[in-house]
């Protein structure tokens, strides 16, 4: 096995065409994937530019929207009363508001999660 590799040795140490190969391939694997700049990093990079940049997409979307409903709020004030009657649960005084919700747990749950708790 020695011999072998002394061989090896012996064949690059005095091979000038070889070892400017041997560097070379050397270069282009350390350049290629371990290098902080390497073309891995730069693949990388481009798949987070490119999440990046359909994030920004969907925000400026959301913005396009919402300057649509500010100006849809400015003219027309029926738009208020219906955003105040829908979130803030605002009514005029001859009015009554049930609201209804299907996060609200059953009673036979609360009966149970109190009998746990005795």
């Amino acid at each position: 096995m020695k011999e072998g590799l002394k061989k090896v040795w012996h064949f690059v140490k005095y091979s000038t065409w070889l070892k400017y190969a041997a560097v070379a391939v050397f270069a282009v694997v350390f350049i290629g994937f371990v290098d902080e700049n390497s073309v891995w990093s730069h693949f990388r990079n481009e798949q987070t530019i490119n999440s990046l940049q359909d994030e920004i997409d969907a925000y400026n979307a959301e913005h396009q929207r919402n300057q649509a409903r500010i100006r849809e709020i400015d003219r027309d004030p029926k738009a208020i009363e219906k955003i105040a009657r829908e979130r803030y649960f605002m009514k005029t005084d001859d009015e009554d508001i049930f609201v209804f919700s299907e996060d609200l747990p059953e009673k036979d749950e609360e009966v149970e999660r109190h009998e746990t708790a005795d």
